[in-house]
């Protein structure tokens, strides 16, 4: 790594909301960067960062480097500024001679070969959400080691591996798989009253929700072990997988009812499978870039690249599923015009255009104000965040769910002759522009 990408390194940080809390056993081998950055964790008052590292070496094509220029820090989040403009202003400058940084220790507290280890832990007194970078200061070197992190913070002498901010996650995540269990029952008792409606897409809205509930059970789990044993002791295996169908199942519901699948018409056109097509398989793309995202982190040289592959894959997926919406509209808006049925297409039309809405909106919220709240929020409320996502993401399903519920008097299936004059005119007045 450059001198000239160091501040860009700390930018990113700035940018990026990520926190992790496990104990991490990481292998770095021949690495010429020139800072790594481990993790971020919220610390309270009774913090701790447990630092551990052996088999250390260091490489370099110059002369022997100077072992108090390799070393660990702790950077909270208002001195990353500062750090950042003491770079900029003297790009030869070592992070680690900063007096805005924590130092923990550098490789002159090593003990001896072969060995080359060192093992402490350190108290963190000052509450807050910190960084923890490990600098190389030595100019054309290479540094191989094993580190073992382990940050947590105490609560009544029981560790706590959560950063301060996510600590309330496994109950919140419980508390809304109980809300989508209780909500796939009321979805059931629905279909099973009007069983002469339903079609095959309410199947898969079912589905929908059941993979739901299970992907925040397994995530209360997953957070849960790592909150008490600092490992997810295989629950996030189970996590990532039911996220990925979820997710995949998520934007394919959206998909077909864009296109009107089993409402309007009992198969697909071409144009609409090339959709599913394109959305599934990038689907699966962003699943595997958010598995390695989340379960590696930003130490691995790729994390970056991996970030930007979800967020590109992410956006072509909110796009592509907008156009099948936008086609039914279109498609509606061209059959009024012959088949002299104006009452029920301006349902249609006016039913397509208030999912258009939703659609949009869930997407905004949950892709831009999440995130900006993630950004924003102090460290200790980054719950919050998460808790506005849940909220966000079960609004959206009541509401497409109620919109496309199993009903004969739903507003696919409304026959009012007496307004017909009232919507032939409508359909003359109203352009549905998008």
């Amino acid at each position: 790594m450059t001198k000239l990408s160091l501040p860009l390194l700390l930018l990113l940080l700035c940018l990026v909301s990520f926190t992790t809390g496990e104990i991490k056993k990481l292998k770095i081998s021949s690495d010429p960067r020139a800072m790594i950055l481990f993790e971020r964790f919220g610390f309270t008052h009774t913090g701790q960062a447990a630092i551990s590292v052996s088999s250390v070496s260091v490489i370099s094509t110059l002369a022997t480097p100077d072992p108090s220029r390799l070393g660990f820090f702790l950077l909270s989040e208002e001195a990353l500024i500062q750090v950042l403009l003491e770079l900029q202003q003297n790009p030869t400058f070592c992070v680690l001679d900063s007096k805005f940084i924590n130092s923990l220790f550098n490789f002159r507290d090593l003990s001896p070969p072969p060995n080359s280890s060192f093992n402490r832990s350190y108290p963190v007194t000052s509450p807050n959400e910190y960084s923890l970078f490990f600098a190389n200061c030595a100019p054309e070197s290479k540094v191989s080691m094993d580190v073992r992190t382990e940050l947590y913070n105490l609560d009544n002498q029981v560790k706590d591996y959560l950063s301060a901010g996510l600590t309330q996650l496994p109950t919140l995540y419980f508390l809304f798989s109980f809300v989508y269990i209780g909500f796939l029952g009321l979805w059931l008792s629905v279909c099973i009253r009007n069983k002469k409606s339903v079609h095959r897409i309410h199947m898969l809205m079912a589905a929908l929700v059941v993979m739901k509930a299970l992907n925040l059970i397994f995530a209360a789990e997953d957070k849960h072990y790592v909150k008490v044993t600092g490992t997810a002791h295989g629950w996030d295996v189970l996590f990532y997988i039911f996220q990925s169908i979820r997710v995949v199942l998520l934007f394919t519901v959206i998909v077909l009812i864009g296109t009107g699948w089993s409402f309007l018409k009992p198969f697909l056109q071409e144009r609409e499978k090339k959709v599913l097509m394109i959305v599934i398989p990038l689907q699966v793309l962003a699943n595997v870039a958010s598995v390695v995202i989340g379960e590696t982190g930003p130490f691995i040289r790729d994390w970056v690249t991996w970030n930007q592959v979800f967020l590109i894959v992410d956006i072509i997926c909110c796009c592509a599923i907008i156009f099948p919406i936008v086609w039914s509209i279109r498609s509606l808006r061209e059959t009024s015009k012959t088949d002299g049925k104006a009452a029920r297409n301006l349902s249609k039309l006016t039913l397509f255009r208030q999912f258009y809405i939703v659609v949009i909106g869930y997407l905004y919220f949950t892709r831009i104000v999440v995130f900006a709240l993630r950004t924003i929020a102090a460290y200790k409320y980054q719950w919050v965040a998460n808790a506005a996502e849940e909220i966000a993401s079960l609004a959206f399903y009541m509401v497409m769910f109620y919109m496309f519920r199993p009903e004969e008097k739903n507003e696919y299936f409304v026959l009012d002759e007496e307004e017909e004059e009232a919507a032939e005119m409508a359909l003359r007045d109203e352009e549905f522009e998008l």
